[in-house]
């Protein structure tokens, strides 16, 4: 059990000179949500911050990703907000930079993993102009911030492209064509008949970390149907796809195959209707429920 102290702006109604972070009482462990007991109205006009537990991890920096949960408290009205606690403790994800809300940059950048920080600020100090109101914080009401940093890890920039040792792909597998170094298709004249079973060949191994499950991939890629004489989709004309990956936000054959691969590589899939869209395919890029899909994949980064 923690007492504490902390400012911001009031309400449109609060009164000035309300109680500071002492009169706030929390309780519970860092890394569990805590229970919060107001003792009178906050007032946000001097702004307070407190470590209420100190962890002995990394300190976080500008640049870095964070994984943290935080409970939200209005000054004014004395109640929670917003809490990111959920039945089975995932944390929320993020990266330090300067999109990220005031409030969460405030108490991260400097401090430690392990640390649970209190911060008493205005909704303008904490969210910028407006506040929250969509979570019932008005611009002048004090907000009280309790925030807990679980993990770090450094923000590597994406790959150019693939990075690592080249290797033969299989016999089975399309050519790339390529056009002053960028792939902009598939040529199966050399491929064999889809099998309806879902391979995958290496054409260069990343010297990279390996994917887990969970993670946030950066790929750039093409898809192209068997036979077909144009991709159906790809990136490489434009920026580089991310998406989660080994928790079903993308079709099957991807989730299963390139988890477990390395950050630099390159890799062709082939992909039958069952992993893939299914029987109903996807219409809207052409694809039907019969079609057999091919990919190359480099994978760029992985967070």
């Amino acid at each position: 059990m923690l007492g504490l102290a902390a400012c911001g702006s009031g309400s449109s109604d609060a009164e000035e000179g309300g109680a500071s972070l002492s009169s706030v009482t929390i309780e519970g462990e860092q890394g569990s949500e805590p229970k919060v007991t107001f003792d009178g109205r906050l007032d946000a006009s001097q702004e307070e911050t407190e470590v209420l537990v100190e962890g002995d991890g990394e300190e976080v920096a500008a640049g870095d990703t964070v994984k943290a949960n935080w409970w939200i408290g209005n000054g004014f009205t004395e109640k929670k907000a917003q809490s990111t606690w959920t039945k089975d403790g995932a944390p929320q994800s993020l990266e330090v930079s300067e999109e990220i809300v005031p409030f969460l940059r405030d108490t991260l950048v400097g401090n430690q993993v392990g640390d649970r920080v209190v911060l008493l600020t205005s909704a303008e100090d904490a969210f910028g102009e407006g506040g929250r109101p969509d979570i019932g914080i008005g611009n002048r009401d004090a907000v009280l911030a309790v925030v807990d940093i679980l993990d770090r890890s450094e923000t590597v920039p994406p790959l150019d492209g693939p990075q690592g040792e080249e290797k033969k792909p299989a016999g089975w597998a399309p050519e790339l064509i390529e056009e002053d170094g960028v792939v902009t298709g598939l040529d199966f004249s050399t491929a064999h008949k889809p099998t309806g079973k879902l391979i995958a060949t290496t054409l260069v191994k990343g010297d990279g970390a390996k994917v887990k499950s969970g993670q946030t991939l950066t790929v750039d890629y093409l898809g192209q149907v068997y036979n077909a004489d144009e991709p159906f989709d790809e990136s490489y004309s434009g920026e580089p796809a991310e998406f989660p990956i080994g928790v079903g936000q993308v079709i099957p054959g991807w989730d299963e195959r390139l988890v477990g691969r390395t950050v630099g590589s390159r890799v062709i899939l082939e992909i039958p209707p069952a992993d893939g869209y299914g029987e109903q395919g996807n219409e809207q890029a052409g694809i039907k429920g019969t079609d057999t899909l091919f990919f190359v994949v480099d994978i760029l980064a992985a967070s």
